[in-house]
């Protein structure tokens, strides 16, 4: 079989799964696996058809989650098979109590620490803050293109980065955030503070407002 595979196939349990851009369109799921929790059964038991379809099914989705905290897509698009891997040799720790693409995101967020912690070098500014009311982006202010918004987050620091993300995008708690990173609730509150405001200068300095945005949509 590994004669007829072509560059770029990634193998998980020997099964090949074409990356995400690679992919022309998707796998026709017929009725069997039309059940999500007959299909991770399936899954578990190394059936590759039921592995191809959650890869197909939630790569789109996995893909952009860590994009969010790597920058180069080609990195991102790595640690997400590596994600998948360990996702399907780990499936049957799922007990189909929450969501499944939650799960799935969950390990999706590690790995993406993971890489960034061995691959970078990732620093937590500990500076105390001044008591001060937080900078805070404004709903009117999602009105901006996705891919703006993503320059903007890769523009931050990667301490500030990886706690924005966790917090703002993520749901994460500062508890949480602290436990995942090894530090504490404190820096995990002044890397968020200090993101939103860089955030917010940012867009200042590039003359982009709420009320800006708001006169070139009106």
């Amino acid at each position: 079989m590994g004669n007829h595979l072509k560059n770029g196939d990634v193998y998980i349990h020997r099964t090949p799964f074409k990356k995400v851009h690679q992919t022309k369109k998707p796998l026709k799921i017929i009725p069997f696996y039309s059940n999500e929790k007959r299909l991770i059964k399936q899954a578990v038991a190394q059936n590759r058809a039921a592995q191809q379809v959650i890869y197909d099914t939630y790569a789109p989705k996995m893909l952009s989650v860590c994009r969010q905290y790597i920058r180069d897509m080609h990195f991102a698009e790595d640690v997400m098979v590596n994600g998948f891997v360990k996702a399907f040799k780990k499936m049957d720790a799922f007990e189909h109590r929450g969501s499944f693409e939650g799960w799935l995101r969950k390990i999706m967020v590690r790995e993406s620490i993971t890489y960034l912690r061995k691959k970078q070098f990732v620093v937590f500014d500990d500076e105390k803050m001044p008591n001060e009311n937080p900078y805070h982006i404004s709903d009117t202010d999602s009105l901006l293109d996705v891919e703006y918004v993503q320059e903007l987050i890769d523009s931050l620091p990667e301490g500030y980065k990886m706690v924005f993300v966790l917090y703002a995008i993520e749901g994460y708690k500062h508890q949480e955030i602290a436990q995942m990173l090894d530090i504490s609730i404190g820096t995990s509150k002044s890397q968020l503070f200090k993101a939103r405001r860089l955030l917010q200068e940012n867009l200042r300095l590039k003359g982009i407002s709420s009320m800006d945005k708001n006169k070139k949509n009106g």
